[in-house]
């Protein structure tokens, strides 16, 4: 079945999306294709995507104007080619690996489904299309941009070596927290720098409930994870990191002389990331999915207060 593109096997594996329109409208061919880079699994470039907006939403209170929307466009597109370039290079590196793990041996790569040639080709595609994003941002930002590029390189080595592959995700998918700033103002400040910590801990939190998914086989094949590593004080540590978090973002507001919207932001980001705390229960894989792929909606809300703040300043409402 896995050779067979056409397949249900082939077109639905374990973490998509129910019901996605994107495999379901796309030719056979591109199947493995849009899975290799993740495109049926949107959750993932929203995650890189959404510290770039809060920056972006932070740097444009500083200036009491919103933000820069333009800027906003461009982070969307950089963020789904970007995030694709990454998971296609995380499945060259992992193959061996995804091929002994249930919920990953159905990936393009290790099922043989798209050869090692053609992902590299497709690597270097979509590596293109993130290229001229970040070329279409000032000097700084793309020198900052470019910094991250070493980051992304060691993170697929990292579970093989450190309990703690979710700080170097972290480190990697928070880089937008200083993206967003350096567009707006050709430089950096502390402002932004807690905004980039406080995504590197909601990063460890929320990867660590998607590792709960694999804990056993991670066992197995000698994964190391935050999850395998809190055990059963996964919800504690979960808890842990995002109170940093919120504390982080809460002192970045602080710094840019939020308003009411801003915090109102703030407490709805505040309210899920506790209610995801709650509901954590590291035997059932089906939650700790659902926990993770709410952090789109957290993330979005916490987005929210920061643009309508910035707006508000600016008499737009």
């Amino acid at each position: 079945m896995a050779s067979e593109p056409s397949s249900n096997v082939s077109r639905s594996l374990p973490d998509s999306v129910s019901g996605s329109l994107v495999l379901r409208w796309a030719p056979d061919a591109a199947i493995p294709f849009i899975q290799l880079a993740r495109i049926d699994r949107p959750i993932g470039w929203w995650l890189v995507l959404l510290p770039c907006w809060w920056s972006a939403a932070l740097a444009g209170i500083q200036q009491g104007s919103g933000p820069n929307w333009w800027h906003v466009l461009l982070f969307l597109i950089g963020a789904i080619s970007m995030r694709g370039a990454g998971c296609v290079y995380n499945d060259i590196v992992d193959r061996d690996i995804d091929a002994g793990v249930e919920r990953t041996r159905g990936r393009p790569l290790p099922s043989g489904r798209v050869s090692l040639t053609a992902a590299v080709v497709f690597l270097v595609l979509l590596s293109l299309i993130g290229a001229a994003v970040l070329l279409s941002f000032n000097r700084f930002a793309i020198v900052t941009g470019l910094a991250s590029l070493l980051i992304v390189a060691i993170y697929p080595f990292m579970k093989r070596v450190t309990s703690w592959p979710q700080a170097v995700l972290g480190l990697a998918f928070a880089w937008g927290g200083l993206m967003g700033w350096a567009a707006a103002f050709g430089s950096l400040s502390w402002q932004a720098v807690l905004i980039y910590v406080c995504a590197i801990f909601w990063t460890i939190g929320y990867d660590t409930i998607y590792a709960l998914q694999d804990a056993r086989d991670d066992a197995i094949v000698g994964v190391k994870s935050t999850a395998r590593l809190f055990a059963q004080n996964v919800r504690l540590g979960v808890a842990i990191c995002y109170v940093l978090a919120l504390i982080c973002a809460a002192l970045a507001i602080a710094g840019v002389h939020g308003g009411v919207l801003a915090w109102a932001g703030w407490l709805a980001f505040a309210a899920h990331l506790g209610w995801q705390v709650s509901r954590i229960e590291r035997a059932d894989t089906r939650v700790a999915l659902m926990l993770f792929r709410s952090n789109r909606d957290a993330g979005l809300l916490f987005f929210a207060g920061l643009a309508a703040d910035g707006m508000l300043s600016r008499g737009l409402f």
